[in-house]
Parts: structure tokens; C-alpha cells; sequence
């Protein structure tokens, strides 16, 4: 990832802190993970991390749970936090979906809100109410969230 992106070692600085946060993410040494989470980490500062986990926990995820999942997802640490608060409070609060399938598809993150996942939810609230088989809701909504998103991208 350095050589690639050669800029980014006099922008990057792993202090104990850092290190910290990166052995909590569960990422081993040799993995292919391993080089897009110590890179994001390393540019990354102490304070924007801190924010990011905070606004995570805001909505039910354990300190070990979010950087669990920054280690599967690291391209996490690259959204804003007004980001992924607005999304979380969609998910939570009007799709009345739980904070733990946000760790199982951390995508719903990355999606955009306004042309993503309101209409999609919005459309499978019509064809609900429309009495049409198969109903969707709860975590088969999310499977066809993701096969809209795979048509779509």
C-alpha cells in the first residue's frame, strides 16, 4: 500500500495509541486485511478515530464490536461520522432493524441514504401493503437490498 501510495508515509504515524486500536481489531499479520487497516489507521488521527467509535457506540455497538468490524470493514474509518449517523438512525429508528445486523452488513453504511436506502425500504413497505408475496421484512429486506445494490452498481 505504500509504494502504491507513496504520499502517505510522511502523512502517517502510529503511535502506541494506534497500535492499540489496531491490535483490537482482530486483524493478524499476513492477512489481506492487514494492509488496508494499518494504513487507514495510520493516517487517521487519534481524535477521528475516537469520534468514529464514539458516534458507533452512541447506537448500541460495544468498543470490541466496533473495531471488530472496522477490522472486516476498515473503508469505515473513510466515511464521516454525520454519515453513518444518519444512517444508523434510519436503520435503527425507522426500519426498527436491530444495531447487530449492522455488524453483519456493515454495506448498509456505505450506502447513500436519500437514493439508496429510502426508496428501497419505501418500495418494500409498498409491496407489503400491497399484500404481495413475498413479504418482505426483517432480514429479507436486507437480502434484497443487496441484490438492488448489485443490479444497481
Amino acid at each position: 500500500m505504500l509504494l502504491a501510495r507513496p504520499t502517505l508515509i510522511p502523512r502517517s504515524s502510529l503511535d502506541d495509541e494506534k497500535m492499540d486500536y489496531f491490535r483490537r481489531t482482530g486483524v493478524e499479520k499476513g492477512t489481506r486485511m492487514f494492509k488496508h487497516v494499518i494504513t487507514l489507521f495510520a493516517i487517521s488521527r487519534s481524535e477521528t478515530i475516537r469520534q468514529k467509535v464514539a458516534n458507533l457506540e452512541k447506537h448500541g455497538f460495544t468498543d470490541d464490536e466496533v473495531f471488530r468490524l472496522f477490522g472486516r470493514s476498515p473503508f469505515l474509518l473513510t466515511l464521516s461520522v454525520d454519515k453513518v449517523q444518519r444512517n444508523m438512525t434510519f436503520i435503527l429508528g425507522t426500519m426498527k432493524l436491530s444495531a447487530s445486523l449492522v455488524l453483519d452488513n456493515p454495506c448498509l453504511l456505505f450506502l447513500n441514504l436519500e437514493t439508496a436506502i429510502k426508496p428501497r425500504y419505501f418500495l418494500g413497505g409498498k409491496i407489503d401493503d400491497m399484500g404481495l408475496l413475498p413479504r418482505v421484512k426483517g432480514p429479507s429486506l436486507l437480502r434484497a437490498m443487496r441484490i438492488w445494490v448489485c443490479f444497481l452498481v
